[in-house]
């Protein structure tokens, strides 16, 4: 009888666990299939070295005003540097940080913001799987007249501190 009981609860029990326990499934976000690609920004020409000297120029100037001591590159439509500035006391590891962030934005023409929130608000974890991702925000892309023409990419402060300068030289790219 009470290998009989055990036999039942087991069975119920196995039941409960394939039928998720009664709960209803979440649906996967990853499912869903937009009207338009995301993120569909035509690659350009590549940034001038003077354009990219000028982006530097306003991220670094903005960094100064809040006396930040920041890392910033700026990569061509193809992911190459361009042009770099480690500005006096700026950690070294924010070198190759910063022209991380500047090539996963220009690669996957997107803000690398987009990574940090997919992973952090959204458990997305496999982003941190694709090639040559950064999640941490600080990467900028750099449109000119709807295509992408380069990147820049900021580091050495808060995540936040980085996109803060990033934008400003990204501002000068109209």
């Amino acid at each position: 009888m009470l290998l009989k009981s055990f036999l039942v609860i087991a069975m119920l029990g196995t039941t409960l666990l394939i039928a998720g326990g009664g709960r209803a499934q979440q649906p996967n976000p990853l499912d869903a299939v937009p009207d338009k690609m995301p993120f569909d920004v035509a690659y350009g020409a590549p940034i001038s070295l003077d354009r990219a000297d000028a982006v530097l120029t306003a991220a670094v100037a903005e960094s100064k005003k809040r006396d930040w001591k920041l890392v910033c590159a700026v990569v061509d439509s193809g992911a190459n540097l361009v042009s770099f500035k480690r500005m006096d006391g700026a950690q070294l590891a924010s070198i190759s940080i910063a022209e991380h962030k500047a090539r996963t934005s220009a690669k996957f023409r997107r803000e690398t913001k987009v990574f940090e929130s997919g992973v952090q608000l959204t458990n997305f974890q496999y982003l941190t799987t694709l090639d040559d991702v950064i999640a941490s925000r600080g990467g900028i892309p750099l449109v000119e007249g709807g295509k992408l023409i380069g990147a820049i990419g900021c580091s050495g402060g808060t995540g936040s501190q980085d996109e803060v300068a990033a934008k400003a030289g990204a501002a000068v790219i109209k």
